[in-house]
């Protein structure tokens, strides 16, 4: 009540309050033309602030660990079966695909078949994600007509580009950036002990945490960017206007875009599969579904190998979790 009566505390609430109030008239105009300039100018000088020299190890230790990674996964493929469907992206590995009905297939197939397996491949387990190739971050936007005038390179490897890192660099990087190219792992994988394998399998898997947690911290510095109807990426701080979208009711968009921040699972897609556990029986059914774990699939080939999963995947695997009744 004090407070409330006494005159000078409201003289200084009246005058902070005018002191920070903003008057807007509605009929002011802004002249873009004249702002074009200023705002070409701030980003060009934002440019300069790239790459963020603590930033370019980061970088070049993604780079280092995707070629170990890849060459770790075409070593386990030959010695591990793996299986792929014919009508959707679901993957298995063991020796005989599972019988759970999780096939979406074609557009005009039924839904919750079984899946209809073939031989899988790297790419179904190492899901390839490529961008258009920027001469620098903060270059002119990727117009639909320009879509040809561009590379399109792995978005880990354009990620790191931007970051720094130098992807010609043979000691960082494959000759090649494509994962088909440097598929051919460790010869002879089939005469390896199971301690040789256990090893690699290690090894592996530590380098996929590694390009995981690379990119996150990237992520973090770097803007990338992806449709929110389709899986295409683009590193830098805003989308391309390449009317690439396959979402085939979005068509009254020509196929625009719809770009959102992108995450570490849209660069390194996590590809989860159904995991096998020591009490499942053989072939995975459908009846027990509700009992079987999941784990990221270069997760699962590695454990099949060997290696013992890291504990943040324990849980998803339901490593202690109840078999299905028989």
């Amino acid at each position: 009540m004090a407070l409330r009566n006494n005159k000078n505390w409201h003289n200084i609430l009246s005058e902070g309050l005018i002191g920070c109030s903003r008057f807007y008239s509605s009929n002011s105009k802004v002249d873009l033309k004249k702002l074009r300039p200023m705002i070409l100018k701030r980003i060009e000088n934002r440019a300069k602030d790239y790459p963020v020299r603590a930033m370019i190890p980061v970088a070049q230790n993604v780079l280092k660990a995707r070629t170990l990674l890849i060459e770790g996964v075409s070593t386990l493929l030959q010695v591990l079966p793996v299986w792929a469907c014919k009508f959707c992206p679901e993957v298995y590995i063991g020796e005989k695909g599972h019988l759970i009905q999780t096939c979406c297939g074609y557009k005009r197939r039924a839904k919750n078949q079984v899946h209809e397996w073939i031989s899988g491949s790297l790419n179904d387990v190492l899901v390839p994600v490529e961008t258009f190739h920027l001469d620098n971050m903060f270059q002119g936007l990727i117009r639909h007509n320009q879509r040809f005038d561009f590379d399109r390179v792995p978005a880990v490897v354009e990620l790191c580009w931007q970051a720094g890192a130098d992807p010609y660099d043979e000691s960082l990087c494959s000759r090649t950036w494509n994962s088909d190219s440097v598929q051919g792992g460790v010869t002879g994988a089939e005469s390896l002990s199971p301690d040789d394998l256990r090893f690699i399998a290690r090894g592996t898997l530590r380098a996929w945490e590694i390009v995981r947690s690379g990119v996150q911290k990237l992520l973090l510095v770097y803007p990338a960017k992806v449709c929110k109807y389709c899986s295409e990426v683009h590193v830098g701080p805003s989308g391309h206007k390449a009317r690439l979208c396959g979402v085939f009711k979005y068509e009254s968009w020509r196929g625009a875009h719809f770009w959102k921040k992108a995450e570490v699972d849209d660069l390194v897609p996590p590809k989860v599969v159904w995991h096998r556990r020591p009490q499942d029986p053989p072939v995975l059914l459908d009846e027990g579904r509700n009992f079987y774990g999941h784990a990221p699939v270069v997760v699962d080939l590695c454990t099949k190998a060997g290696t013992i999963a890291p504990s943040k995947y324990i849980s998803m695997m339901k490593v202690q979790g109840l078999s299905a009744p028989a």
